[in-house]
């Protein structure tokens, strides 16, 4: 046989189903292991996908092909076998080999025809593999999509929707077009397997009237049901956020009927949708937790067993006995950061349900939380490389981590922070922010990277770059080139959309509002009164306790209720929590009918400019804004002002206002414990003097 020959009798075979042990299939494999230097790239690549099925990925052979890419990737200029080849390597590449194969690929996407859909959906299927969330080729291979949407079926859909969840790549055009293309399949599908994967991939994106069809359907269906399609079904129905009672009784019935099949990471699934779909079935969570406890004692690895236990604490009964401390306990010196915060979770909402329910102390499930802070620290302490790290921090969340391991966390990416390059620093900068801890180290080093390395940042992460910089209120060393570096990398993709969302919208008008204030020789026009109108909430939340203190004092303070406004809205739209105004003698001046009630927006007149009715001062009078800061305005480690409170007490500075920002740290202290005490602070703060 000739090469060509050889690999497509082996590909045909597998069609046939022919196990891989069968003598004839070794044979071929064997022989075209022999001859692998010398195929030429599409053969290689059918070989490498006959390995796949065979799930060889892992295998010496695969390591050899792999190599044979790594020395010959200048040479090859076919996509479609490169595609091919990057997925099935993918899991023996390094991290420098697999940007040169993104790139390699990028080069090679114009050679490509616009309908060659399965070479965009392998180019995805290799960035899924990799874990990398490359926008360039991901939105060349979107446009692949959205211009084949009308040959797409449910398979390539559902198929597409599952990898950008796994990549979080967020395309509107593609979830439109794929909802209308998935709508109009409805009719089409009578089977209960197809009907189940349409259900599955329109539930969570259809409107009001798709989704009832969706589920009357399903529920007509739904004896029918594997148990993997079932287990499907109901994941569909927790992200729909389904509330009709008649399927989710059925679908839990039919789960019931097949929960012995399931593993524990699906057992998983299960139990996170029962308990948010709010199943009642006492005989259904009984039996789940019989199971969960049965793999629980016979389970060894440290991702399982935090699996197990994750769900067992889900349960309407989430309490853990002894055997399962002592299992966990096992096998903490093993577990990652991942595995122990899942485990850390699980013990907070065991501790929180014995706080409820039960009168003990909660003894054993607070030294399972020091064991767990210990190892926690330890393996932050002993980690040496900032990719092995990230692949583990990224996911953490929740009040453990926060509270235990976040000193020692920013510790351990100040050690590594010469690894940030221009392929983490967007992901390391939007970990910053998330956790509001400031870091002067990190951020310089991120500024530094971005300046340098700014080609290899897209210009959709850039508002991630700049994020901490902004909400910590902090300025690198070299401001003006990084935010100009950052704004030169934006100008090209500076397109909206037609319909602009609400969020957008505030953007814009928050961005409109700073330029007006902060920088007036740009002449610059006010046109957001119109949006701010529409927008002008009249209730505007919740007023926590210190903020009604604060009230009720400053009313004495000042000579009665009719001398605060609460809720005082600005020009330009800001509210403040609280406002008074002062004559030249230092004397508060009353507001008449104009006052407020706390925790209500007043009625308006408005103009059109940026004054509001009524806000013209006698001459010599000083407006006074008071402001209420909870630790939400401070950075998590040091009590720095974060940058959303600072930009609003400079533009109020701007606006004319005298600020007096009431940080929740001095309101709280044991010095202001009195009410005398907060009084004085007032009238220190608003008169500059201290006891009347």
């Amino acid at each position: 046989m000739d090469d060509d020959t050889l690999v497509n009798v082996l590909y045909i075979t597998q069609q046939f189903a022919v196990e891989a042990h069968d003598p004839l299939v070794e044979a071929l494999v064997t022989e075209a292991w022999r001859r692998l230097e010398r195929f030429h790239f599409n053969v290689l690549s059918k070989f490498s996908t006959c390995l796949v099925d065979q799930h060889l990925n892992l295998s010496p052979l695969m390591g050899e092909i792999a190599d044979i890419v790594n020395r010959n990737l200048e040479t090859i200029q076919d996509l479609r076998s490169l595609s091919v080849l990057m997925v099935g390597i993918s899991s023996l590449i390094s991290q420098h080999f697999q940007e040169q194969l993104v790139k390699k690929a990028e080069l090679l996407f114009d050679t490509i025809n616009l309908c060659d859909i399965n070479i965009a959906r392998r180019i995805v299927q290799f960035l899924r593999n990799v874990n990398y969330s490359y926008y360039p080729l991901l939105e060349r291979c979107n446009k692949v999509f959205l211009s084949n949407m009308s040959h797409l079926d449910l398979d390539s859909i559902s198929k597409i929707f599952g990898l950008y969840q796994c990549l979080q790549f967020h395309s509107f055009e593609f979830i439109t077009m794929a909802k209308e293309r998935l709508t109009e399949m409805i009719p089409l599908f009578d089977h209960p397997a197809s009907f189940a994967k349409l259900f599955v991939a329109l539930g969570p994106i259809a409107g009001p009237k798709e989704k009832k069809q969706l589920e009357s359907t399903i529920l007509l269906m739904s004896e029918e049901l594997t148990s993997q399609q079932v287990l499907a079904v109901v994941g569909a129905m927790k992200e729909m956020e389904s509330r009709n009672s008649h399927l989710n009784k059925k679908i839990a019935s039919i789960l019931h009927k097949h929960l012995d099949k399931y593993k524990p990471i699906e057992l998983l699934k299960i139990t996170q949708a029962s308990v948010f779909l709010h199943f009642r079935s006492k005989e259904f969570f009984v039996k789940l937790r019989e199971l969960l406890l049965s793999y629980l004692k016979i389970s060894v690895l440290p991702s399982e067993i935090s699996i197990l236990v994750h769900a067992i604490c889900m349960l309407p009964n989430p309490q853990l006995d002894e055997a399962v401390i002592a299992r966990v306990e096992e096998v903490l010196p093993c577990c990652d950061l991942t595995e122990l915060n899942v485990f850390a979770t699980s013990v907070l909402r065991w501790i929180q349900y014995e706080h409820v329910y039960s009168d003990g102390l909660p003894g054993k499930q607070l030294k399972l939380l020091q064991k767990l802070d210990h190892y926690g620290c330890q393996r932050l302490q002993q980690s040496n490389s900032l990719d092995l790290l990230w692949k583990e921090l990224k996911i953490l969340k929740g009040d453990w981590f926060s509270e235990s391991l976040l000193e020692d966390t920013f510790a351990a990416l100040q050690r590594l922070m010469n690894e940030i390059d221009g392929t983490n620093v967007a992901e390391i900068a939007s970990f910053i922010s998330r956790t509001n801890y400031l870091s002067a180290l990190l951020l310089d080093r991120i500024a530094s990277v971005v300046v340098q390395e700014i080609e290899k940042i897209h210009p959709f992460a850039i508002f991630g770059v700049i994020l901490p910089f902004s909400t910590l209120n902090y300025d690198p060393p070299q401001r003006e080139e990084f935010f100009g570096t950052c704004m030169q990398r934006l100008n090209s993709y500076l397109v909206l959309p037609l319909s602009l969302s609400a969020r957008i919208q505030f953007r814009l008008m928050e961005l409109n509002r700073a330029v007006c204030l902060e920088c007036p020789e740009f002449q610059i026009p006010w046109f957001h009164d119109r949006f701010c109108q529409q927008h002008y909430n009249r209730d505007i939340g919740s007023v926590d306790g210190a903020q009604q203190q604060i009230y009720k004092l400053l009313a004495e303070v000042l000579g009665g209720i009719n001398y605060v406004k609460a809720s005082a809205l600005t020009s330009y739209y800001y509210t403040v929590d609280f406002e008074c105004i002062l004559d030249k003698r230092k004397k508060p001046l009353p507001y008449g009918s104009h006052n407020t009630t706390l925790g209500k927006l007043p009625e308006m007149s408005w103009e059109s400019n940026t004054q509001i009715v009524g806000s013209r001062l006698p001459p010599g009078a000083e407006r006074i804004a008071l402001e209420f800061l909870d630790s939400k305005a401070f950075c998590t480690n040091i009590p720095h002002l974060k940058g959303k409170s600072a930009m609003k007490k400079r533009h109020l500075e701007i606006l004319g206002y005298r600020v007096v920002q009431i940080p929740h740290f001095e309101w709280n202290s044991m010095a202001l414990s009195t009410k005398d005490a907060r009084m004085d602070y007032l009238r220190e703060h608003i008169f500059g003097e201290g006891k009347s």
